[in-house]
């Protein structure tokens, strides 16, 4: 791969006493999408924290576009153009949707063009427009996935951190999901780093991508040889001897080898 937005080298995280990664090492080229597929407790969400900020590693470096943002703390990571879309989606349940969507455009001084991009994201999503004098905190599961995507969006962001978006959403809602990811990539050029346990999905919609075990980086390639590799399809996508080939897929941007 060429061309990494983002470099993590060597990268360890603890808990207290207890190592959550250990020496993890990968890269994300820019305008790509790259999946991090694991078993819960595998270490993803600690990846997720440590290169956005919100927790501070004991080794390693994270490089974003040439600068080193290890410690920094997480707003300063934001305002370079890296968004965190934590799991659980942590939007503000007592704000309306457009209010939450305001928010994420808060570092933002063009207005006319947050208007613009308001009028995006409803695109992508209408039922935000319905909702947008909604109370945040009434809307359904999926609802608040497509806002807590949609507010990082607004800040007009380099990269997207996105950490279990189809966590406890119906099959329906998630293959919408995914579909708006690899469309927000495709057509704003927005590179995304998922960790999604939804590994059928996820090899569907991203690059390349990396397994992560206890801590770990234990196998990268290509999506589409990953969905090729025995192991994967019997631990992460629960087959033995089937072909994946019936799986429906989405163009991809091909815009680095």
């Amino acid at each position: 791969m060429t061309d990494a937005l983002l470099q993590v080298s060597n990268l360890e995280t603890y808990y207290g006493p207890i190592m959550a990664i250990r020496g993890v090492s990968f890269e994300v080229p820019r305008g790509a999408i790259v999946t991090i597929l694991g078993a819960n407790g595998a270490g993803k969400t600690t990846v997720l924290k440590t290169v956005s900020g919100v927790m501070d590693p004991q080794k390693g470096t994270v490089t974003f576009d040439g600068r080193e943002i290890q410690g920094l703390d997480p707003d300063r990571v934001a305002r370079l153009g890296l968004r965190h879309v934590p799991e659980g989606r942590e939007i503000f349940p007592l704000l309306t949707v457009a209010e939450n969507l305001r928010m994420g455009a808060f570092t933002r001084k063009d207005a006319d063009g947050v208007t613009r991009d308001l009028d995006m994201v409803y695109g992508y999503f209408p039922v935000l427009r319905a909702r947008a004098q909604q109370r945040a905190g009434s809307l359904s599961g999926g609802e608040q996935q497509m806002l807590a995507i949609s507010r990082a969006l607004m800040a007009r962001p380099t990269m997207m951190l996105l950490d279990e978006p189809s966590l406890g959403l119906a099959p329906r809602l998630v293959r919408d999901i995914f579909e708006i990811i690899a469309r927000i990539n495709r057509e704003h050029g927005v590179t995304v780093l998922l960790v999604e346990q939804n590994a059928n999905m996820a090899l569907h919609i991203a690059h390349y991508g990396y397994v992560l075990e206890v801590g770990r980086i234990v196998m990268e390639d290509t999506c589409a040889r990953l969905l090729e590799k025995d192991d994967i399809k019997e631990f992460y996508l629960g087959m033995k001897e089937q072909s994946v080939r019936g799986t429906r897929r989405w163009k991809r941007k091909k815009t680095w080898r």
